[in-house]
C-alpha cells in the first residue's frame, strides 16, 4: 500500500508483501501530454518554490564549469555539461514530493518539503543517488579513454583550442560520433532504471531493486513512448543549458512534476 507519509519518515523494515512488483500500465502518447499539463499546472500553483530547485540546480551547473576551468581541465567542460542532465531525476526528489502533496491537497511550505529531501539519505533514494553518479563517473571517464585514443596528439590549452580540435577536425568528428553512440547508451540506461524508481521510492515503501526493475518494466512495455519521453527530456535540458543554465530553472521544475504524474499513471496504486 503506498504509504502516506513515505515522502518524510524512513520505513522500517519492510514486509515481503511490500517488496513485490507491483503492477504495470502501459504508458501511451496521451498519458505523457496528460502528466505534462499536470506537471505545469504544479509549477504555476507553487512557482517560487519550484523554481528554487532549478536555480539551485542550475547555480550548481554553473559553480562545476567554473570550477574546471579554475583547475584547468578544458576537455572536461562539454561532457560535463552534455552529462550533468543525468543526475537531474536525483536533484528532482522535492518536486515529487511537492506534486505528492498538491495532487492530496495537503498542506505544505519550504521546511517540509526540505525535511522530506534529507530524510531520503534514511531511505533507499541514496542507493538510487549512487547509481545515477556512478554513470555519470562512467560517462566522464569514457570521454577520457576516447580523448586518449583519438586525440591523444592534439593540445587543449584553452576552451577555443578544444572547441577548434573537436568540431573541425576529422580526428575531432570520429570522437563525437562515439561518444554520442555511448552517451546515448549510458542515457538510455539511466533513464530506463530511474524513471519511475526515483518518484515511487519516495511514494513508497520499497527497495531500489525493485523500483529499478518496476522502472526498467514500465520502458520495455512502452518502449517508443517512453523514448519519446527520453528525448523530451533530452532536448528541454539540453536547451536550457545553453542561456549560462538558467532555462533550467523553469524547465527541471516542469519535467520534475511531470515525472511524478507520469509515474502516477505508469504504476496504479497498490491495493490493501
Amino acid at each position: 500500500m503506498a504509504s502516506k507519509t513515505a515522502g518524510s519518515t524512513p520505513p522500517d523494515d519492510l514486509t515481503p508483501q511490500q517488496q513485490q512488483i507491483p503492477e504495470i500500465r502501459k504508458v501511451t502518447a496521451a498519458d505523457i501530454t496528460a502528466s505534462l499539463k499536470a506537471g505545469f499546472s504544479d509549477f504555476l500553483a507553487r512557482p517560487i518554490l519550484s523554481g528554487f530547485f532549478g536555480l539551485f540546480y542550475a547555480v550548481f551547473g554553473i559553480l562545476l564549469v567554473w570550477c574546471l576551468v579554475w583547475l584547468g581541465k578544458i576537455w572536461m567542460i562539454i561532457p560535463a555539461v552534455v552529462g550533468f542532465p543525468l543526475v537531474a531525476p536525483f536533484a528532482a526528489a522535492g518536486l515529487y514530493e511537492m506534486s505528492r502533496r498538491l495532487q492530496k491537497r495537503e498542506p505544505f511550505g519550504w521546511s517540509e518539503i526540505l525535511v522530506v529531501m534529507a530524510n531520503q539519505r534514511k531511505r533507499e533514494m541514496g542507493w538510487m543517488a549512487f547509481v545515477t553518479l556512478f554513470v555519470f563517473w562512467v560517462w566522464v571517464y569514457q570521454i577520457r579513454l576516447w580523448l586518449a585514443i583519438i586525440l591523444q596528439n592534439a593540445s587543449f590549452s584553452d576552451f577555443d583550442g578544444f572547441v577548434d580540435t573537436v568540431f573541425f577536425t576529422p580526428q575531432g568528428w570520429t570522437f563525437l560520433a562515439v561518444g554520442t553512440c555511448v552517451g546515448a547508451f549510458l542515457s538510455a540506461v539511466l533513464f530506463s532504471v530511474t524513471v519511475i524508481a526515483m518518484p515511487m521510492l519516495l511514494d513508497r515503501e520499497t527497495n531500489f531493486v525493485s523500483a529499478m526493475l518496476t522502472s526498467i518494466r514500465v520502458v520495455t512495455e512502452s518502449p517508443v513512448v517512453m523514448l519519446g519521453w527520453a528525448a523530451i527530456i533530452s532536448i528541454t535540458m539540453l536547451l536550457s543549458l545553453v542561456p549560462a543554465f538558467l532555462g533550467l530553472i523553469f524547465t527541471l521544475p516542469i519535467l520534475g512534476h511531470t515525472t511524478w504524474h507520469l509515474y502516477q499513471r505508469a504504476v496504479p496504486p497498490a491495493e490493501g
